[in-house]
């Protein structure tokens, strides 16, 4: 796609700054990353607009803002360690790599996982380490974590997750409470959890232990 940078500037500019994103850093990583690359070829105009597409196995790449949104509630710098739970097409796992030191990210559906790889491998990135398994209940080996995202619903705040992130740290993640998704910002201070909603949700299921059933 020749004028794939054209478009990334549209987008930039359509669903992230004019939505109130204007953090430097994420918009570099965001602009590095040639994002029709994540998708299926038939889709790759439409993965510069801002709506979720489907990658396979009936899972979804999320919209550009949620994207966005998502990455900035992390505060994320180059010191922190990130756990990622749903790898998916890969291309959230880019824009982590990019903003922190390590990421470590879990996807349950191997061909999701490997093909994110050979993706990643291609862009260079080399701070993340791929796990396939259940995202629900973490990957405690390389705990606590400073950031945690989970770019899957679950109907609450998964306990192993908790555990495993870092006193002072910050979760992202949509929950399902009465039928309705939003997304949240978790805190854990002092083993006190704060949470917020900041935003309405439509991602597909966290299965797994600790979230929905399979």
């Amino acid at each position: 796609m020749a004028n794939y940078k054209n478009l990334i500037e549209k987008m930039i500019n359509s669903y992230i700054i004019s939505k109130g994103i204007c953090d430097a850093d994420i918009i570099g990583a965001i602009r590095s990353i040639p994002r029709h690359i994540f998708v299926e070829e038939s889709f790759s105009e439409l993965s510069y607009s801002d709506a979720p597409l489907p990658i396979g196995h009936k899972q979804t790449i999320s919209g550009i803002y949620t994207a966005a949104l998502m990455t900035s509630v992390l505060e994320l710098n180059k010191n922190h360690k990130v756990l990622e739970i749903g790898t998916g097409s890969g291309y959230q796992t880019a824009i982590l790599s990019n903003l922190a030191s390590e990421v470590y990210t879990i996807e349950r559906i191997r061909e999701l996982s490997l093909k994110s790889r050979t993706i990643l491998d291609g862009l260079n990135c080399k701070n993340i380490t791929f796990i396939i398994g259940d995202g629900s209940i973490g990957f405690k080996e390389y705990a606590p974590y400073d950031r945690i995202i989970i770019t899957a619903c679950s109907p609450e705040i998964p306990k192993p997750l908790l555990d495993q992130l870092k006193d002072g740290g910050v979760m992202v993640m949509p929950l399902e409470l009465d039928r309705k998704q939003n997304i949240y910002v978790i805190r854990k201070n002092s083993g006190k959890i704060e949470k917020k909603i900041i935003a309405p949700a439509n991602f597909v299921k966290l299965i797994g232990k600790s979230g929905f059933a399979g």
